[in-house]
């Protein structure tokens, strides 16, 4: 495998988050491919319950288990777990208090749901406690099980409490099995291994909303990694085109010429003023992108961009996205 620089060298858990609808479980979906290329081993982590992972790798919902679900190019395996709440609380009793069975009738009487319902801070103890115990794992032979971890997290309204939930564990268990696995847990989350990427789209409220996920992960001393602008959409038009659509200026009988030629004679004038109120919204679309672009750049964090895919996200756009992260030095 040959070596590459990029721009997260000795980072192994990738943080994924985003506003809902910016196309976060693709994006991680991708970084997770893009880390895995040239022969390396990267487990993408979903902590939401949505089976969104198998519907992107076009496989059946996926068991309470690691398990692969696609080849990287350059031989790398990409691994995938959809993490069970219930059976990782099982985990957590069995690993700690030797509990096993007790676990499995707690599960049941209802007991585990009851318990996350009226404890919501306790699934996200169990669902970090997972990602960090994959990140430190080891073979036999002392190296890592995996290169690196992906995980798929919550949305950015939640990111900074979901991760920082440890750290009030830890506050109020002052000693203990459970105080040293919150201790564990913060100590990778806030360690240089970990970096919190952010999903967002050229729109206001997501570029808002990125802003200040990273403002609040800065002030819990979380690290931030870089933001990813999903579905960029590209101008069609020429920069003069494009100044005429924005301030209203384009020339409707040249547009009517220019459809009658192409062989369109009925009803050319309105093709010709539906064209021009297309192209009005294009330029103002892409004037939003640029002013969102501006306020983005405003923070010190990495940026990449990825196309807007018009065919949909399948394995192939996939496979292409990654290629794009990997080309801009995101893995």
């Amino acid at each position: 495998m040959s070596a590459r620089d990029t721009d997260w060298d000795g980072v192994r858990l990738h943080v994924v988050t985003g506003k809902g609808g910016t196309g976060k479980t693709t994006v991680a979906a991708a970084l997770a491919l893009a880390l895995a290329s040239g022969g390396r081993k990267v487990l993408l982590a979903e902590v939401e319950g949505r089976q969104g992972i198998a519907q992107l790798f076009d496989c059946p919902p996926l068991p309470y288990e690691e398990r692969k679900v696609a080849v990287a190019p350059g031989g790398g395996d990409v691994y995938a777990l959809a993490i069970d709440t219930e059976a990782a609380l099982i985990e957590y009793l069995e690993m700690f208090y030797n509990l096993k069975r007790a676990g499995k009738a707690m599960t049941k009487l209802g007991v585990v749901d009851f318990v996350t319902t009226i404890a919501p801070g306790l699934r996200d103890v169990i669902l970090t406690g997972k990602t960090s115990e994959a990140v430190r794992r080891r073979e036999k032979d002392g190296s890592r099980l995996y290169d690196a971890v992906v995980m798929d997290a919550p949305p950015t309204g939640r990111i900074t409490k979901f991760l920082n939930v440890n750290h009030e564990v830890s506050g109020l268990a002052k000693m203990g099995p459970i105080r040293n696995h919150a201790d564990t847990v913060m100590r990778v989350l806030r360690s240089p291994e970990t970096a919190v990427h952010f999903v967002t789209l050229l729109e206001e409220m997501p570029v808002q909303e990125t802003l200040d996920g990273i403002h609040d992960l800065d002030e819990a001393d979380l690290p931030i990694g870089g933001i990813m602008i999903n579905m960029e959409h590209p101008s069609a038009l020429e920069p003069d085109h494009l100044a005429a659509a924005g301030d209203g200026s384009l020339d409707l009988d040249e547009i009517v010429r220019g459809i009658k030629s192409a062989g369109l004679e009925h009803g050319a004038e309105d093709i010709a003023r539906a064209l021009a109120a297309e192209a009005t919204e294009h330029a103002r679309r892409t004037a939003m992108q640029r002013r969102e672009k501006e306020r983005l750049a405003e923070s010190p964090h990495p940026r990449y961009t990825l196309p807007l895919l018009s065919d949909g996200i399948d394995l192939a756009g996939l496979y292409r996205l990654a290629e794009t992260l990997r080309d801009q030095g995101a893995a």
